[in-house]
């Protein structure tokens, strides 16, 4: 904060700066947690191929069909993301899901699915 002070305002270096500072909290919580990854490239990587089919797919067939392949799209890639068989887990879930209540939908979601599975 001192060297910011000494920085007149408006410049690339004092935003810069401010932006730094704005950070900080987050920085104090990289350092303090050995867990949490510096950046999320990995994330973003795997997602750019889904958000750029999701544009793409918007007027398949009929105009309810984009966004459907689109979450398809989405589940097969939160599977292979989180190492589960996408096999196993769909013949698991889809025979349950006209019974399922939708108020327990969230525990359908593969980081549930996964999770139920290792008890």
């Amino acid at each position: 904060m001192a060297v910011r002070q000494q920085i007149p305002p408006g410049g690339k270096l004092a935003q810069a700066c401010d932006y730094a500072l704005g950070q900080w909290s987050r920085w104090e919580e990289y350092v303090r947690d050995g867990v949490i990854e510096i950046d999320n490239n990995w994330c973003e990587g795997s997602m750019r191929p889904l958000a750029l089919g999701r544009k793409n797919w918007l007027h398949v067939g009929r105009p309810e069909a984009g966004p459907k392949l689109a979450a398809i799209a989405s589940l097969v890639e939160t599977c292979r993301r989180l190492d589960i068989n996408l096999r196993a887990y769909l013949r698991d879930i889809l025979p349950r899901l006209g019974a399922w209540p939708i108020s327990r939908v969230g525990e359908l979601t593969p980081t549930a699915w996964k999770a139920a599975q290792a008890k």
